[in-house]
């Protein structure tokens, strides 16, 4: 519910907002290069990043909502290793495309891993919250860089990191989860159990 109710809702509201208002002043140029306006203390937005990294181990495990040991071990890690992944391959995305580091997006991609993965991380696997956060960390580069180009702009990437990754850890739950953690004992398409469960995400998103 988490990448969905909270976050992908929430960045289809912020896309509402910014295709109301319009770009900032002086972001883009009439030749359709971009000008960046980066924040001006990215040592607090860093702080920041990590405030909501530790928030999050409140977020998760207490959503089981029950003193479930085994639960709360395994939600804490894997919510933790799809953070790291995504930040890991958020930087190696930038430096790539960028052709330098980026640290605005080596933090927008830790906080995609977060998003990403608070609707599965009761029912993957740790090796499959890593690859979750791997995505999720590519994915916010892709996102932000394809948002600039069709001139929609986003100061933080906040749509980037919760719609977009939002709609992705909603999905993730059809693709990667297993039926041994499930409630209904559903597994997704990579754990055998076809696209019946996928689809039921893919509708939540669009519903």
């Amino acid at each position: 519910a988490g990448s969905t109710q909270v976050h992908s809702i929430g960045g289809w509201a912020a896309l509402a907002g910014v295709l109301v208002l319009g770009p900032r002043i002086g972001k883009y140029n009439k030749d359709g290069s971009v000008n960046p306006i980066p924040g001006h203390n990215l040592s607090l937005a860093l702080i920041g990043c990590f405030v909501l990294w530790l928030g999050w181990f409140g977020f998760n495990p207490g959503s089981t909502m029950a003193a479930d040991v085994e639960a709360i071990s395994r939600i804490c890690v894997t919510t933790n290793t799809a953070a790291a992944a995504a930040m890991l391959s958020a930087t190696l995305a930038a430096t790539w495309l960028l052709g330098k580091p980026d640290l605005g997006m080596t933090i927008n991609g830790c906080l995609a891993g977060l998003v990403a993965i608070t609707a599965p991380c009761a029912f993957v696997s740790v090796e499959s919250s890593i690859i979750i956060g791997l995505v999720a960390g590519v994915v916010v580069v892709l996102s932000v860089i394809a948002y600039d180009k069709v001139k929609i702009d986003d100061p933080v990437g906040a749509i980037s990191v919760h719609l977009v990754n939002g709609i992705w850890g909603t999905l993730s739950i059809g693709l990667f989860a297993e039926s041994r953690w499930t409630p209904a004992q559903a597994s997704g398409l990579f754990f055998g159990g076809g696209t019946q469960q996928l689809v039921t995400q893919l509708l939540g998103v669009v519903r």
